[in-house]
């Protein structure tokens, strides 16, 4: 190859790498931006899956909602083609839009096809309640009186819903991470011998926490606690410590002693 050539190859593949190198200029990413904000004006609405029929979302402003009372709204954003939402910090590629059709890949690839709907009745679907955790919108109290060697023993449980909230990670039908909300219980436990208190005190989840791994522990909550018997050791309670969203629980076995000192163990998972 002669030096002309060679300069004229090494010329062109430098026009190459110019134009390349433009194409990320801030004039260009603020194209992408712009296109980003006409995304995010064409989600407006309510989606409806394309094969369940089923509600999926509704986006109002920079806001998606849920339809089940207990999955927390998040914030949301359109960035470089993905759907981001902020309250997961999970990113979803979008495959197909247009201003009645919304396609993206949920984290497990699979396309999940939605189409916006104009039935005016489907806004009731997003009339929100006051989420509760578990079962528990009350206090629940429950007791009984045993004896053991002679001697009369009368326990009291009292779960106490609080405001504590817990934070807990699921996946609706459509495969979309979302931010859902519960609240803690507190469970009171009480012996007594006769009129003599031997043991009253408080149980939270906290007083587990060298026991059970804390990642699980702060998405958990106390679930139950339970009279399960009397024995030398004394009487015997079993505290039920569960993720709401899933089948993951620990049980732990706590035992009062005659002399009101409690010892705790796990005994389940």
């Amino acid at each position: 190859m002669g030096k002309h050539s060679a300069l004229a190859v090494i010329g062109a593949a430098l026009l190459l790498l110019s134009c390349s190198q433009k194409s990320s200029t801030p004039e260009q990413t603020s194209e992408r931006e712009e296109d980003s904000k006409e995304a995010k004006r064409l989600l407006q609405g309510i989606w409806v899956d394309d094969e369940t029929q089923e509600v999926s979302f509704r986006a109002v402003g920079d806001t998606i909602f849920y339809p089940d009372s207990v999955n927390q709204p998040t914030y949301f954003k359109v960035i470089r083609d993905s759907l981001m939402l902020e309250a997961v910090h999970a990113r979803y590629p979008i495959v197909k839009q247009s201003p009645h059709v919304f396609w993206f890949r949920n984290q497990n690839g699979d396309v999940i096809r939605l189409s916006k709907s104009d039935d005016p009745a489907l806004v009731f679907a997003f009339v929100r309640e006051r989420p509760h955790v578990m079962t528990y919108s009350e206090v629940v109290k429950s007791d009984s009186v045993v004896f053991y060697d002679g001697k009369r023993y009368h326990w009291y449980i009292a779960i106490n819903p609080t405001k504590y909230k817990v934070h807990a990670t699921s996946y609706n039908d459509d495969g979309v991470e979302v931010d859902n909300v519960y609240y803690d219980n507190i469970m009171n436990v009480s012996v007594y011998q006769g009129s003599t208190k031997l043991f009253a005190s408080d149980f939270k989840k906290q007083l587990y926490g060298s026991k059970i791994p804390l990642e699980f522990l702060n998405k958990a909550v106390m679930s139950n606690m339970e009279y399960t018997g009397v024995d030398a050791a004394g009487l015997h309670f079993v505290s039920t410590i569960c993720q709401p969203n899933g089948a993951s629980c620990y049980k732990a076995e706590n035992v009062i002693s005659f002399t009101g000192k409690l010892t705790t163990e796990l005994i389940e998972y």
